[in-house]
C-alpha cells in the first residue's frame, strides 16, 4: 500500500492511504502550570476553526527531534513566561485517532516561576490566571479536549476530582 500526500500546508499534511484520507500532524504538549500560590496559568487566543476565543492549557508542537519534555518547558516559557518548577507526563493520548496523527503529552508542571513571555508572531494569547480550588467550577466552561484531559487529570491526581 502507498500513502500518496494529497495536501501539503506546511502545518499539516494530508494523505491517502488504503483510500482513507488522515491529518499528518505530528505529537504536541500540553502543560498543567500550577505555581506557589495554587495557580493555574491558562491562555485564551482566538481559534479560526472554531470562530471563537478558547480558553486552553498553554500548548504546542513538539519540533523534529525534541523531547516532549522539552517542547513542554519551551511552550510554557514562551506562551507564559512562567519557567522552573517540578515536571511530570500525566498522560499522553491521540486527539482524534479517527482521521488524525496528533499524539497530545501532558504535562503537570507545579512550583513554576514568573518570567517574561514571547510569544510567536502572530500569536495574540490573553492569560487566565484560575486558583485550583475554583477549577472545578471552570469545567464546564472548558470546550477543548486537550484542557479537560489535563485539569482532570490533575484534580484527580491531587485527590480533587
Amino acid at each position: 500500500m502507498t500513502r500518496e500526500v494529497a495536501f501539503d500546508g506546511g502545518f499539516l499534511q494530508v494523505v491517502v492511504d488504503d483510500g482513507k484520507e488522515i491529518v499528518v500532524h505530528g505529537p504536541a504538549v500540553a502543560i498543567v502550570a500550577v505555581d506557589r500560590d495554587e495557580t493555574v496559568t491558562l491562555v485564551r487566543q482566538a481559534r479560526p476553526a472554531v470562530g471563537t476565543h478558547v480558553l486552553e492549557l498553554p500548548a504546542g508542537g513538539i519540533e523534529p527531534g525534541e523531547e516532549p519534555l522539552a517542547a513542554a518547558r519551551r511552550e510554557l516559557r514562551e506562551e507564559t513566561g512562567l519557567h522552573g518548577g517540578e515536571w511530570n507526563e500525566a498522560s499522553a493520548f491521540f486527539t482524534t485517532p479517527g482521521f488524525c496523527d496528533e499524539r497530545m503529552h501532558v504535562f503537570v508542571a507545579t512550583g513554576v516561576e514568573p518570567g517574561d513571555a514571547s510569544p510567536e508572531d502572530g500569536e495574540d494569547l490573553e492569560l487566565v490566571r484560575v486558583r485550583v480550588r475554583d477549577l472545578p467550577m471552570l469545567l464546564p466552561e472548558i470546550e477543548d479536549a486537550k484542557t479537560l484531559v489535563g485539569l482532570l487529570t490533575y484534580l484527580r491526581e491531587r485527590g480533587g476530582g
